[in-house]
């Protein structure tokens, strides 16, 4: 197994990146699933600089004499997937002084040499995000990353906004996990959680208020409050309020606080979601939900169905899935759709429910999710159908550059498991053939 000494990682990772993203590279003969569009039979994508510049088929797409050919006869080639709801990276959020924390930040926390991030490449997700626990009712800031390779640094991971602000969300809660009764700053009951979320949104209305009518003037500025401008975003519609719930009168009252202040919501989980799919539709929010096939967890969750993807899909409500990692292992995740497939979803929308609705759910939708001119060369290459139980995914390419290789043996022992599959500091390297620094 391949161990790295970091100054190498700095410049060999950055010559070979900077080499792949010099020439076009061409998937050829693939069946290609867009998501957008319908499937092409032999298809051909090309890659340069990062970006897609070229989709369709030899009849509407002209190779260049520079391109690079990639022969991927009998695969499936298809977007990078996208996991609304993951804890990869070893984040951690607020602690036990409240229940109500928005000022934390998981980027503080996030370990970017952690071995599930590549955990998650070898199961084709290429874009993640991370969430802090759901003990509080709000734990914090979640973040956006894009699982490039390489990483030193959680900087090398994040995914920046048009204003050069790095991307990510704010986590609420109800239902049991926030609940801790017996007193104390933490809510004993369902009616007290919702109370205190209600009293803090108020505090970040009226701070939002104070600083409008300052328009500017330090001397009328009220006192900074970390925690007041994270709500704010969220009332702004800045930072999507990712709402982790479970059981039917849960989601409702998560909707009926969304209704009430205006914030974006995101429904996570959603154990429930069967029973109140259409309020959840009328009300235009997302929802993603977990596919669990072991019994046992939280008497909340116990009507957990596989229908729930259905249901929604039925009502018109959008929904993408999610690995809640290690609930659910990031290796697997293409699982889910096979799986809400089997429980009637339709094909389509289970592969949409993998990449584009989640995509949305992000607020990067005009950037991976679907295979597009344009659009982020996040790509994954299948040994066969994506629902399939038997399809093993061969290689997963982030920003035009390949991050995950089932042939290579140190990939392969991070997508089956074994000795040193979880050494933190195992990260690829593509400038040597064999190993540095010994065994592992």
């Amino acid at each position: 197994m391949k161990r790295l000494i970091p100054v190498v990682v700095l410049v060999c990772i950055g010559t070979f990146a900077a080499a792949a993203q010099t020439n076009p590279i061409a998937f050829v003969n693939a069946k290609v699933i867009p998501i957008v569009g319908a499937p092409i039979e032999q298809g051909i994508v090309v890659i340069q600089n990062g970006k897609i510049t070229a989709v369709g088929d030899a009849r509407t797409v002209k190779l260049s004499a520079d391109v690079t050919i990639i022969d991927a006869k009998g695969k499936i080639l298809m977007p990078g997937l996208v996991d609304s709801h993951s804890h990869i990276g070893e984040p951690a959020g607020a602690d036990g002084s409240s229940p109500i924390q928005p000022d934390v930040r998981i980027l503080d926390s996030v370990n970017a040499r952690a071995a599930s991030l590549q955990r998650a490449q070898s199961g084709g997700i290429t874009t993640v995000n991370v969430m802090p626990g759901s003990g509080h009712l709000d734990s914090g800031q979640t973040l956006y990353l894009k699982l490039r390779d390489g990483a030193t640094k959680i900087d090398d991971l994040l995914i920046l906004d048009s204003n050069g602000k790095y991307m990510g969300g704010i986590k609420f809660a109800n239902g049991t996990n926030p609940i801790r009764a017996g007193g104390g700053a933490f809510p004993g009951t369902r009616s007290k959680s919702a109370a205190l979320v209600r009293e803090q949104f108020i505090k970040a209305q009226d701070y939002r208020d104070k600083v409008k009518k300052a328009a500017g003037d330090a001397s009328k500025m009220p006192p900074r409050d970390l925690a007041m401008e994270a709500l704010v975003e969220a009332l702004d519609g800045k930072r999507m309020v990712h709402f982790h719930t479970h059981r039917h009168d849960d989601v409702m009252t998560a909707l009926r606080l969304q209704k009430e202040f205006g914030f974006r919501i995101v429904l996570q989980h959603v154990s429930e979601a069967w029973k109140v799919a259409d309020e959840i539709a009328k009300a235009k929010a997302p929802s993603s939900i977990i596919f669990i096939d072991s019994p046992g967890g939280k008497l909340e969750t116990m009507d957990l169905k596989a229908e729930n993807g259905a249901a929604l899909e039925k009502a018109g409500a959008l929904v993408g899935f999610h690995t809640d990692d290690l609930i659910t292992d990031s290796r697997w995740f293409l699982r889910s759709g096979g799986m809400a497939v089997r429980a009637g979803m339709s094909r389509d929308k289970a592969l949409y429910a993998l990449t584009m609705a989640n995509a949305i759910m992000l607020d990067l939708d005009k950037r991976v999710g679907s295979i597009e001119v344009g659009k982020d060369a996040d790509l994954i290459l299948l040994s066969g159908d994506p629902l399939s139980v038997y399809t093993h995914v061969l290689e997963t390419w982030v920003e035009g550059k390949k991050v995950f290789d089932r042939s290579n043996p140190a990939d392969y022992l991070i997508a089956v498991g074994g000795r040193g599959a979880g050494n933190d500091q195992m990260q690829h390297i593509d400038c040597f053939d064999g190993d540095i620094g010994g065994d592992n």
